[in-house]
């Protein structure tokens, strides 16, 4: 399997709406983090669809080894 690129070793503070879909970027290389722009091609990543509920913040894992995804879990502490 590969291992993914480390955007950030924190999560990112997202401000999500309720009714939307977000796609969270698995593999680390995309420009618009936490988020897919499509750099994963040819990489064997593929984004995570996220569903909002609810108006709410979420924080979006920016290690990208969370055991939780798409949110943080505290992963970026242990690498």
């Amino acid at each position: 399997m590969n291992t993914p690129t480390i955007a950030q070793r924190s999560p990112y503070a997202v401000a999500v709406t309720a009714g939307k879909d977000y796609f969270w970027c698995r593999c680390g290389r995309s420009a618009t983090q936490p988020f897919c722009d499509g750099q994963h091609k040819g990489s064997g990543f593929t984004p995570l669809r996220y569903h909002a509920d609810e108006d709410t913040t979420l924080y979006f894992c920016g290690c990208k080894h969370t055991q939780a995804p798409p949110c943080c879990d505290g992963s970026h502490n242990r690498l």
